[in-house]
């Protein structure tokens, strides 16, 4: 990791001193990083495309949202500046469901900002492999629930098992060159369809 994007709200008047002094651009260079600052989402959206990763110096109740944008541009961590005024303006915040790959703070010697950032990087790809696997799990059981459908039709209009039902439906897909939930969600649709006419 190489290169940071530092994400500055300038609406947070009261933090500005703290920012030149003790400011994450300050630090992350001083560590040997790359670092390039944006105010607004559309500056943010065009450097985003250059950076490892992106450094929220925000009160914690924007997180969320500026996350969204940034997750839709390019899969890269997201970390939060955390810092006595952006913590305290984040009290109300603590409740809720926010997600960051790590935190970072003044306070942090170098070492462990690499190793911050290298630990938010690994858990930012571990949980984008994570919801890959969950969406394919959830495509494989919606699958299954039409492929299940299509069987009880078949074994009731045919008068046959599920297991010969499931034999007709594989050598129907194989026939027609097709998946096999493609068969049965059409099987599914045209008894459906025939129910409503009736």
């Amino acid at each position: 990791m190489h290169s940071l994007l530092i994400i500055q709200n300038n609406k947070t008047e009261n933090v500005t001193e703290e920012r030149s002094s003790t400011g994450p651009d300050t630090l992350l260079r001083s560590c040997g990083y790359v670092v390039s600052a944006a105010a607004s989402p559309e500056e943010a959206m065009l450097m985003i495309r250059d950076a490892d990763a992106s450094i929220l110096d925000l009160p914690v109740t924007e997180i969320n949202t500026w996350r969204t944008s940034l997750m839709q541009c390019k899969t890269a961590p997201i970390l939060w500046w955390c810092t006595s005024s952006t913590s305290t303006l984040s009290a109300a915040a603590c409740e809720d469901n926010i997600m960051v790959d790590g935190i970072l703070s003044p306070s942090m010697q170098p070492q462990e900002i690499h190793w911050i950032l290298h630990f938010s990087a690994r858990q930012c790809f571990e949980r984008q492999q994570w919801l890959k696997e969950r969406e394919q799990l959830l495509s494989r059981i919606e699958e299954r629930k039409w492929i299940d459908m299509a069987k009880g039709i078949l074994s009731k209009a045919k008068n046959i098992s599920e297991s010969e039902a499931y034999d007709l439906l594989r050598k129907q897909a194989m026939n027609e060159r097709k998946r096999m939930v493609d068969v049965a969600t059409s099987i599914v649709k045209v008894y459906q369809l025939l129910q409503d006419q009736t």
